[in-house]
């Protein structure tokens, strides 16, 4: 990526240019010290003189108003405010992103000052110079400073360095952020500098213009502006942007021109757009484009014949794709279309900003869209896609804590969709987003994490935790038996990364990481996880145990983690022989011998029931018992996990086995030495003595019932099918 600058041969100000900005996308304002204010249009390449201020007015900055109402990107920004030098100079003042707090620069300081009384102002030194520039991002909450000291810096917004320049040879003038918050641009004497949001440059322009005193990015964020020490007004457009896909590289060449090239027959294609192009994904073998007026989309296997339509309204800020469609965000909400070009939906929340997400806030899977709510960020929003409506019974799912990382899994049944999040302690979470009433177990299952992302084909995941990279083969295991996911992992030193890395893609099985510097990194993981998911997922059992046994034979180290992914993956699919296999593999003999257990249970109930049990889902195991009219079966759980309250509860309330639970209770008291203190259990042992034969009795004739019962219903069913 790089910056295409230009300037006119001869300056139309006299003096510096102090400030400039934007009304629309191809109109600019300018203001010198040789007090002019003057209009440029780049479509006719016209400059004319709007007013002249009073010779003791100097402008220092420009402001037009109203950049957005209500989250709608106005088309013609109406008036501006203008600062000047006749009073008391603050070098610069940007506003936070929910526009309750301020940034100022004050010598060699930054302050945020927050617009409540009382509320706590914080403050720290950021620069060993004056400070002349300062910036605040309202996508990704980050703050730009430029200084005397030659250095710009990247903060966060609780006045952390994410990123320090080395000393320039001059000092560092201006900065200014793109409206979405991934690019921003630096200024300097004979200096015009493009960075990625973390920090590292992608081009260095030398243009003859003196100090660059201020840069202004337009709406849509294609180019921008410099008001010149020399009088020049300079301007740049972003070219070159590339976008990879498997055998696919795309760039930006011209504003309006891309390319295409294929790396594996070296072929060439090139697409014309009849507008400038503003945002570009390539994923899933398409490529979708959105210029100022329309949205194209290609098939990577065509790219003759793109279906092209008008979009309604605003410039896009965001495109996200999955297998089955994408999502375009602009100002004025977010729209889901298939890759045939037909609107499917259009989600709302209440208070939804629209013009402030990006790629951690939203994601996007075949069924399901989240959004986190920048309102409150412990919040997110999950919707159906195709209906664009809440999913499940409509309720948000809430963290405790601020989230700042979100990504939905891609792959699998629409009941069985995770979602993975990073919240701002930097702790790893993951859940469920099919929710219906009982509140969802929230994971957690990393620490330290920087930085996810999903597998597009199968539901792996990875991450930078630490100075660890670490790969899920199986995040799910979580919910089956949390004691195994250890075991399902991948781990290696990630201190070749440098400084927080970013990973970029997770196609296949190679995943892209970019470093701090910029440069990118490839990994390859091993591709047997995602053959051993693709098998389970087509239930072909017998075929998951081979391979595991293939990679033993091969005598590779990840046969123990294939058969730990492969026992996991079993018992959420309630495949217990496959899960006995894998168990004994792993030398886990107390969980085979369990499995055993189970499978010599009487009834069907019975055996999903301990299945459910196995995971540690105790409240379903038990009502599937007694929804099935096995009472004592659910009794016998309760007893068997020390549940003793719950187990007599059942008892009394079902009037039956009330002295099965007495007396088991007062066995497990008589074996530690203790005497019973629970007032409901002294109450029903009162006159009642336990008679341990009788009990017995009772449990075989249990047993005996539900062995008749297992063995009727399937004649039932048969004789059934006979009648009709």
């Amino acid at each position: 990526m790089r910056l295409k600058t230009s300037l006119l041969k001869e300056p139309k100000h006299k003096e510096l240019v102090s400030c400039v900005g934007w009304t629309t996308a191809d109109e600019l304002y300018s203001c010198s010290d040789d007090h002019q204010i003057m209009k440029w249009n780049l479509l006719t390449s016209e400059t004319t003189r709007v007013v002249k201020l009073p010779d003791d007015i100097y402008p220092i900055d420009l402001h037009w108003f109203p950049r957005s109402i209500g989250g709608k990107k106005q088309s013609h920004a109406e008036s501006f405010v203008l600062t000047s030098s006749d009073g008391t100079p603050v070098y610069s003042v940007a506003w936070g992103p929910d526009s309750e707090k301020v940034l100022y620069t004050s010598g060699k300081q930054l302050i945020i000052k927050p617009l409540q009384p009382n509320a706590k102002v914080l403050q720290w030194k950021a620069h060993d110079g004056l400070i002349l520039k300062t910036d605040w991002n309202s996508v990704n909450d980050l703050i730009l400073s430029a200084g005397e000291d030659c250095k710009y810096k990247v903060w966060d917004s609780y006045g952390r360095v994410l990123y320090s320049s080395q000393p320039h040879e001059y000092p560092i003038t201006s900065v200014a952020w793109a409206g979405d918050g991934e690019l921003f641009a630096v200024g300097s004497f004979h200096t015009l500098r493009l960075c990625d949001k973390t920090g590292w440059s992608y081009a260095l322009e030398k243009p003859n213009t003196g100090s660059i005193f201020n840069i202004a990015w337009s709406i849509d964020g294609t180019q921008l502006a410099g008001a010149c020490g020399n009088g020049h007004v300079i301007f740049a457009h972003v070219v070159e942007q590339r976008w990879e896909w498997k055998n696919f590289e795309i760039t930006l060449i011209k504003r309006r021109t891309m390319e295409v090239h294929n790396v594996i027959n070296d072929a060439v294609d090139l697409l014309e757009f009849r507008d400038r192009v503003i945002k570009a994904s390539l994923n899933y073998g398409h490529l979708v484009v959105s210029t100022s007026l329309q949205c194209y989309v290609f098939s990577t296997k065509n790219w003759n014949t793109p279906l092209i339509f008008d979009l309604k309204e605003g410039t896009v800020s965001l495109i996200l794709q999955a297998e089955r469609h994408f999502l375009l965000v602009d100002g004025g909400g977010l729209y889901l279309y298939s890759y045939e070009g037909r609107l499917i939906s259009s989600p709302k929340f209440p208070g939804m900003r629209t013009d402030i997400l990006n790629a951690q806030t939203v994601s996007l899977s075949n069924d399901t869209l989240a959004v986190k709510d920048e309102a409150d960020e412990k919040v997110i929003y999950i919707f159906e896609a195709l209906s664009g409506k809440p999913l499940g019974d409509g309720k948000p799912l809430t963290h405790k804590t601020e989230i700042v990382e979100i990504a939905l899994d891609q792959k699998g049944l629409t009941s069985e969709r995770k979602i993975a999040f990073i919240d701002k302690n930097r702790d790893l979470y993951i859940t469920s987003v099919k929710r219906f009433g009982k509140e969802q177990k929230i994971v957690k299952i990393g620490t330290m994490v920087q930085t996810l992302a999903w597998n597009d084909t199968s539901n792996i995941l990875c991450g930078i935790q630490d100075t660890r990279f670490t790969v899920w083969y199986y995040p799910n295991t979580v919910y089956v038996d949390k004691d195994l996911l250890p075991k399902t992992l991948y781990e290696r030193d990630a201190s070749e990364f440098s400084k927080n890395p970013q990973i970029v893609h997770f196609v296949g099985n190679q995943i892209t990481i970019r470093r701090a510097d910029g440069s990118l990194i490839h990994l390859n993981i091993s591709p047997y996880p995602a053959i051993l998911h693709e098998y389970v997922s087509s239930s072909k059992w017998e075929d998951a145990v081979r391979l595991c046994r293939f990679v033993k034979a091969t005598a590779t180290d990840e046969d123990q983690t294939m058969w730990a992914c492969l026992a996991a993956m079993a018992v959420a699919n309630k495949d217990m022989a496959t899960a006995e296999i894998a168990y004994a593999s792993i030398g886990e003999i107390d969980k085979v011998q369990y499995i055993n257990s189970i499978k010599d249970l009487p009834s069907k109930e019975s055996r999903m029931a301990h299945i459910l049990l196995f995971s540690g889902n105790t409240q379903e195991a038990e009502t599937l018992l007694l929804q099935a009219g096995l009472i004592y079966q659910a009794i016998q759980v309760n007893i068997n996990l020390y549940n003793w309250d719950r187990a007599l509860e059942l008892a009394v309330k079902h009037k039956t086995h009330v002295d099965t639970v007495l007396a088991y209770r007062q066995k497990f008291l008589e074996d530690f030495g203790k005497k019973e203190t629970n007032k409901r259990f002294l109450q029903y042992a009162e006159g009642l003595e336990v008679d341990w034969n009788k009990i017995k009795a009772k449990i075989e004739m249990e047993i005996a019932k539900e062995r008749e019962r297992a063995a009727a219903s399937p004649a039932v069913r048969a004789s059934v099918t006979v009648q009709q």
